[in-house]
């Protein structure tokens, strides 16, 4: 138990580098994975990680945890880096090329797995702004939707490729990443802690009895800056920017936004700021947003998902991800082959 340390600092201290961590179960036969720590600013799953196994609690199968970016996030202020200057952002070099130090990493983290035939793999992350806590999967079928709901009652369907651990091994085994809330959330770490407490002790893990709703949100499109743009988050017109978002907007995450809805105000060069993309490439902005009196509003009705407050993000990355809400949930059968929000009942077989 010492070797764990008090906290989960100390505990990283201890790891000093990318780890692999065992936890042998019940059954030997058999193992899931949980993935932590991808980005350096995402403390949750390290915490929940760190005091789950300081409870001494023995799996149903073996637990294997890998612990991503350990310097990264020891790196001062802790736990405010998501990749370090310099380096690339670890959860985007999980397909080829793997270049660099992250992406060599990253190969020998998908050989291990493809190696070890795991029945699960839950990657845990943080959202950078306030949210309720959501799963993203590349394929909605029953497992992918169980393994969501440990955790969350919303599901993201999404076919865009980023370079994602969740991406790559879709075909070897169900796979989901979980955000489980804003990274200054103390109901975050619960959350997590929760999830991986009754990830690690089920047996089986698809149970058919237990099953739960769940929310389904399909084909996100993605928001980000154009190249050189310059993002403010405020609750006014930030002058010599060329948008400034609402300081709030993360907390309207999976609300329904009506058209009209303000969500910034712009700059010089109007909407041009924005690249709305969905998984096919296609340019989206003019059908998402509007300008009107130096403001940006939603041009149709709008659901909000994974909006990031902080400018580094923003500008690194991208500033949130839309959906184009249905009027009408759909039934179950029907959320694997079309349209945008359905209700699941979570079960079945993997």
């Amino acid at each position: 138990m010492a070797a764990l340390g008090q906290t989960p600092e100390q505990f990283l201290e201890r790891l000093a580098g990318p780890s692999w961590l065992v936890i042998p179960g019940r059954d030997r036969g058999r193992s899931r994975v949980f993935v932590t720590l991808l980005h350096g600013n995402e403390p949750s799953g390290v915490r929940a990680l760190h005091a789950w196994l300081r409870a001494g609690v023995r799996p149903a199968v073996d637990l294997v945890a890998f612990v991503g970016s350990v310097q990264t996030a020891l790196t001062l202020p802790q736990f405010s880096h998501r990749n370090l200057p310099g380096h690339r952002d670890l959860n985007r070099c999980f397909r080829s090329p793997f270049v660099g130090a992250e992406g060599r990493l990253a190969h020998e983290v998908l050989e291990r797995l493809r190696a070890l035939h795991p029945e699960a793999l839950i990657d845990l992350h943080n959202t950078s702004g306030s949210s309720p806590p959501y799963g993203i999967t590349t394929c909605a079928d029953a497992p992918q939707a169980a393994l969501t709901s440990l955790f969350a009652q919303h599901l993201i369907l999404t076919r865009m490729r980023l370079g994602a651990i969740m991406e790559a091994l879709e075909d070897e085994c169900p796979t989901v990443t979980i955000e489980c809330g804003g990274v200054s959330n103390a109901h975050s770490d619960a959350v997590a802690l929760e999830g991986l407490t009754e990830y690690a002790a089920a047996d089986p893990l698809f149970a058919k009895d237990q099953a739960r709703p769940l929310t389904l949100l399909r084909d996100p499109i993605r928001v980000e800056l154009r190249k050189g743009a310059q993002v403010a988050y405020a609750s006014g017109a930030v002058p010599e920017m060329d948008l400034t978002l609402a300081a709030d907007l993360d907390e309207r995450c999976f609300a329904v936004l009506p058209p009209g809805e303000v969500l910034g105000w712009l700059g010089p060069v109007g909407t041009d700021a924005l690249d709305a993309r969905d998984a096919q490439g296609r340019e989206r902005t003019g059908e998402l947003f509007a300008a009107r009196d130096g403001r940006l509003l939603a041009a149709r009705p709008l659901q909000l998902l994974m909006v990031t407050t902080d400018p580094r993000i923003a500008r690194g990355d991208c500033l949130f991800y839309v959906v184009l809400p249905e009027p009408e949930a759909l039934d179950a059968e029907n959320a694997r082959d079309g349209g945008t929000q359905s209700a699941l009942e979570v079960g079945g077989g993997a």
